[in-house]
């Protein structure tokens, strides 16, 4: 793995982070019981010794989810009174604001409607469009991939097999790439369910 032009071997998530790198995981890892600003600052929070500076962060929360056009109207708000746009949306501005270069989006749409959908479609629009961090979306939706994103990778076995502007491809040719690994992979080792039923114990 290189990082500006530099190999690196990761050794843990503090190292990845020390270099620019961050996640926004599928979970979120987010802590419904604390509120917007506590998770914005999780394992990064600003002290006055010995103490959390909380006025500073929740001023910082305000500032960062409305300059990302996120509107929540009450960041002493526990995140599990939020919508899944507005959790992705903490989320995603909690990494940005860390001073992320490199930001990983794994499954950043799984389970949301169409509406919390664009609300972070928006955002990554938005930071794509101000070009200071670098985006790597891992996702299962095509049609999102193409919507946002300069190129697109398919990743079998490790390696990755297919590499291509999104101008370039289309949902259907990403979609007959899937389908024919998947046909190849019963072709290979039938399933399970066409073998002859074990007799019960």
């Amino acid at each position: 793995m290189f990082v500006n032009g530099t190999e690196v071997v990761l050794r843990s998530v503090d190292h990845a982070r020390s270099l620019g790198i961050d996640c926004v995981y599928q979970d979120l890892a987010l802590v419904n019981q604390l509120s917007v600003y506590h998770n914005m600052f999780l394992n990064r929070e600003r002290l006055t010794w010995p103490l959390l500076n909380n006025r500073a962060m929740r001023k910082l929360a305000r500032q960062h989810l409305s300059d990302m056009g996120v509107n929540i109207s009450d960041v002493t708000a526990p995140v599990a009174q939020l919508s899944g746009g507005q959790r992705q949306a903490i989320a995603v501005a909690r990494s940005v604001y860390s001073d992320a270069k490199i930001l990983l989006l794994d499954e950043p749409l799984a389970a949301m409607g169409a509406k919390e959908g664009a609300l972070i479609l928006d955002l990554v629009r938005d930071l794509k469009a101000a070009g200071e961090v670098s985006i790597i979306i891992i996702a299962h939706n095509y049609a999102q991939v193409l919507e946002v994103c300069d190129r697109v990778n398919l990743l079998q076995h490790g390696a990755i097999t297919y590499d291509k502007p999104t101008a370039e491809t289309s949902v259907g040719e990403l979609t007959e790439l899937v389908v024919a690994e998947y046909r190849a992979a019963r072709t290979a080792r039938p399933s399970t369910m066409d073998a002859e039923p074990e007799e019960p114990v």
